[in-house]
């Protein structure tokens, strides 16, 4: 069996859970998530559980068990707590601005280039600690998102000029190691 397959999902107070086939609807105090799954993987409740079988042991069914689990808890997740990933920009010159509900970025082009969020995503900017923070309820939506912004200018290994990750390590190098003493 499947390490991740086979625990259940816990179900918070609060949260509405709705199988219709192989639809799975998810509704809690943040919003509502809707989720099409493989037919051959089930999803069944049992009192305030979520559990997902399968019904052969194929490579591909034995795949498809774990990630299924995996989305349904980053489903209920989502709903209850939420999902956020925060960014840092490093550079001279380089900033983020909030303009009404989009993100205005200055990165060492000619050009300002602005982000409008998609429904369900909340981006938020602080200019002064250079930071950027991306949040919602679908866990893909906010990756996504967020690394549609980071490589928008990656972080580069000489200076760390860019866009990272919040918890991102940068590897540096050392550079020009020439001539010393000019």
């Amino acid at each position: 069996m499947s390490r991740i397959g086979k625990k259940p999902v816990p179900i918070p107070a609060g949260v509405q859970i709705k199988i219709n086939g192989s639809e799975v609807t998810v509704k809690g105090p943040k919003g509502e998530l809707k989720r099409t799954f493989v037919e051959s993987i089930t999803v069944a409740q049992e009192g305030t559980e979520l559990k997902v079988t399968r019904p052969d042991d194929q490579r591909a069914t034995r795949a498809l068990h774990g990630l299924t689990r995996a989305l349904l808890n980053n489903m209920v997740v989502g709903v209850t707590h939420g999902f956020k990933k925060t960014m840092v920009v490093e550079g001279v010159g380089y900033r983020a601005e909030m303009t009404g509900k989009n993100l205005m970025l200055h990165l060492g082009y000619s050009h300002p280039i602005m982000i409008v969020p998609p429904d369900g995503i909340a981006i938020g900017a602080d200019p002064k600690a250079k930071t950027i923070s991306v949040e919602g309820i679908d866990k893909e939506k906010v990756g996504e998102i967020s690394a549609e912004i980071r490589a928008l200018r990656p972080p580069e290994p000489y200076k760390g000029k860019g866009i990272r990750y919040d918890n991102e390590v940068v590897r540096r190098k050392a550079g020009k190691a020439g001539k010393v003493g000019g």
